[in-house]
């Protein structure tokens, strides 16, 4: 989800702005996934190297962040959707990890959409504390299997298409195992302004594509 900066920039606006302004996307996007029965939704909410970005601006997407878990958990829950989250959670101010920890177990039961929050997120952490895990039960050997089971995102399907507002062209520490075979689908448009039609479009450019996963 990104743009939201270069967004607020543009309108001459904070860049604080521009993320309370992307707030209202993931708000479509759950609703309208939803509404598809699309199974599982992930969102790259904060990464690991977003640490290195202004305090001030650390400090204001934690306070968001809080914020939109209180605001959202309503409209959450009345569209079925199960919250989980991965990441280094631990890492995360404690007033978020309550947040979290309370929204997570107040849609638990739900069996709709599953919202999968990335935060305080990095693929290649991920990885590393998945081999570690492995290695510290005794293994000798891994297995792709057992590396998928080990990682975050066990019990998820790896995703079948990543979507990147902003035009940027690349993955960005994102997933990297699981996302090994997703159609990958980017868009000049800025998150804040990223629409249904939007989702749609990129929707239809997955169906037209002839998925061969290395095969003929």
């Amino acid at each position: 989800m990104d743009g939201n900066g270069r967004w607020a920039q543009a309108k001459g606006l904070p860049r604080l702005a521009g993320h309370k302004a992307g707030v209202e996307p993931v708000r479509e996007m759950v609703k309208a996934c939803s509404e598809l029965k699309i199974p599982v939704l992930t969102l790259y909410a904060f990464s690991t190297e977003n640490w290195a970005r202004p305090q001030d601006e650390v400090t204001d997407l934690m306070g968001l962040l809080s914020f939109a878990l209180r605001r959202e958990a309503e409209m959450l829950h009345k569209n079925h959707v199960r919250l989980s989250a991965i990441g280094h959670l631990e890492g995360l101010p404690q007033s978020v990890r309550t947040e979290l920890e309370r929204t997570i177990e107040r849609l638990k039961d739900n069996t709709g959409l599953r919202l999968n929050l990335a935060l305080n997120y990095g693929a290649r952490q991920e990885i590393v504390d998945a081999v570690n895990r492995l290695i510290a039960e005794g293994r000798k050997s891994i297995s792709a299997e057992e590396l998928s089971g080990a990682l975050y995102t066990a019990g998820l399907p790896d995703p079948d298409l990543v979507i990147r507002t902003s035009g940027e062209m690349r993955v960005s520490n994102f997933l990297l195992w699981q996302i090994a075979y997703s159609e990958l689908y980017v868009t000049p448009v800025f998150w804040p302004d990223f629409s249904r039609e939007h989702l749609y479009a990129a929707l239809a450019d997955y169906q037209s594509r002839q998925r061969r996963f290395g095969r003929l």
